[in-house]
């Protein structure tokens, strides 16, 4: 019985840690409604920018060094346009990690950026089953709801995004006259057509 448990600790010990597991992703729940109520208080887009940007400083903080270079990899791959490459290392981080929202996410902008928007939209569900609370993952799934047709959806979805930083870049297609914004009831001419 010794020698099995110490040939198993060989074995064990031998693994790419990756093999080994993730650690559990840190919980950053108290930083990150710090940085929300920072966004939220802020007077102007330029005074959100260090909360917009500590948001994506704790997103992008993954588990351990071997999921940061991963992570690092795969957008390294996606700015160079690699997008094959990058989305075999959001599968390798995916694996690794899967209980990390991040891979999901950045997976499926790779997704979004090809145009499978039924695939990038299963990975944004995912995303934000493990952090609801995920801003990118909210406006990235409203504009993948945009994108298939499905305009209240993507406007319920980028509110909740919005609720958490009033000062996203996308909170343009929110007004007036934007694809998510407001719509005005059809008025009928003297014919009684709609206008």
């Amino acid at each position: 019985m010794k020698s099995l448990i110490a040939s198993v600790f060989v074995v064990c010990m031998g693994l790419p840690v990756w093999a080994q597991g993730c650690p559990a992703p840190g919980d950053y729940s108290d930083e990150l409604a710090s940085l929300f109520d920072d966004a939220r208080a802020a007077p102007s887009e330029a005074a959100a920018r260090g909360a917009s940007e500590g948001l994506w400083k704790v997103y992008l903080r993954a588990p351990d060094a071997d999921a940061q270079a991963i992570l690092d990899r795969g957008m390294a791959r996606r700015d160079g346009y690699d997008f094959l490459g990058a989305k075999t290392e959001f599968d390798r981080l995916i694996a690794y990690c899967p209980d990390y929202a991040e891979g999901w996410n950045q997976r499926a902008f790779v997704y979004y950026l090809q145009g499978d928007f039924v695939r990038a939209l299963a990975d944004l569900d995912e995303a934000l089953a493990r952090t609801p609370d995920h801003v990118a993952a909210q406006s990235g799934r409203a504009l993948t709801l945009m994108q298939l047709g499905q305009r209240d959806d993507a406007r319920t979805q980028m509110l909740e995004a919005l609720a958490n930083n009033p000062w996203l870049s996308e909170r343009a297609l929110i007004a007036p006259g934007a694809p998510l914004g407001p719509q005005t009831p059809a008025v009928p001419n003297a014919q009684g057509e709609d206008i």
